[in-house]
């Protein structure tokens, strides 16, 4: 299967939509160049962030006309992350009508929960000092899965659990060797 130049990526904070990125990065053998150990973050014993992440207040704006800046090769297909995509899925299905777009959806109480327990406010990468406070914070994790169920809905988008069968189901690939528990209640579905 021929991937896109890019595939913006999104997910709400503590949605484990970072792992996810990494498995499809890895699985998907993606163009990784804008990963750097300055934007990396480890939470105990998982990778928690790697590469560039897009938002208000991080590294890189939540600019459409910007998304190439992370990367220092263009060679390959790139997964391009922000939270804010969610607010511009129909802006970048017009900049952009021939790349991909993965949303990755859970349930907002325990997205909240875990990114708390992932370290909140003091995660060093990205910085999520935009968001202000954890009331702010839990609104906007409830907007923004508010924003891409909806929009699923208005687009009859099929959302499927992120488990053994979204590889198969949507590259033909197998993945024998990763453990799929972790992301139990995860919902993932790409608009092509």
């Amino acid at each position: 299967m021929q991937l896109p130049n890019r595939i913006f990526f999104t997910g709400v904070p503590g949605s484990k939509w970072s792992g996810i990125a990494q498995v499809i990065e890895s699985t998907l053998n993606l163009n990784t160049s804008d990963r750097t150990p300055e934007r990396e973050y480890t939470h105990e014993k998982f990778s928690g962030h790697k590469g560039a992440y897009f938002g208000t207040g991080m590294e890189f704006p939540p600019n459409l006309k910007l998304v190439d800046n992370a990367h220092t090769s263009m060679e390959g297909s790139r997964l391009i992350k922000s939270h804010d995509w969610s607010y511009m899925l129909d802006d970048i299905r017009k900049e952009y009508p021939l790349d991909w777009i993965i949303l990755v959806y859970r349930n907002s109480a325990e997205s909240f929960r875990w990114w708390k327990q992932a370290g909140g406010f003091d995660i060093s990468y990205p910085k999520y000092d935009a968001y202000i406070d954890d009331r702010i914070m839990r609104q906007e994790i409830d907007r923004q899965n508010e924003l891409m169920v909806n929009y699923a809905i208005e687009n009859n988008i099929m959302w499927q659990p992120f488990n053994e069968h979204f590889f198969k189901g949507s590259f033909n690939i197998e993945t024998p060797d990763i453990d799929y528990n972790k992301w139990n209640g995860i919902y993932i579905t790409i608009i092509k």
